[in-house]
């Protein structure tokens, strides 16, 4: 894998913290804003256990994740994961985030949950229209 390639995709990741995820529920995509926090490549966002998202993601762990387009020329990602409903403790704390409240009452909510988004394909663009550079993971 290609550091500068990795290294521009982080980027992204961190100046952009809000992106969409798509899931699909009865054979047609759903997408929803999402705040997705990061570790290296992999994703993960948080969620109440008890939403569609889950429950989408139970049946069909495929998600879809859009993050850095905002109407400019700035760079962009595309990323296809798997996603993993993750419960440890550790994690929540780590990822836990005062803007969750109006969702979650803390990190220690029974019902907070994280997503673990591991990327399948990454698809990195300079702007707009531009041709993609393309990252594979082994699944």
């Amino acid at each position: 894998m290609e550091r500068n390639l990795q290294e521009k995709v982080e980027q992204v990741l961190d100046q952009h913290p809000v992106g969409t995820m798509a899931t699909v529920r009865n054979d047609k995509p759903y997408s929803r804003y999402m705040t997705f926090f990061h570790d290296d490549l992999t994703l993960y966002t948080a969620t109440n256990e008890h939403t569609h998202k889950v429950e989408d993601l139970r049946s069909n762990p495929n998600a879809h994740i859009l993050v850095g387009q905002n109407g400019t020329n700035e760079p962009h990602i595309e990323i296809e994961a798997k996603a993993e409903i993750e419960d440890s403790p550790q994690l929540k704390e780590k990822y836990w985030d005062e803007s969750l409240r109006p969702w979650i009452s803390g990190p220690d909510d029974p019902e907070y949950v994280l997503l673990r988004l591991q990327p399948q394909t990454i698809l990195y663009y300079e702007s707009p229209g531009s041709e993609p550079q393309k990252m594979t993971f082994p699944s």
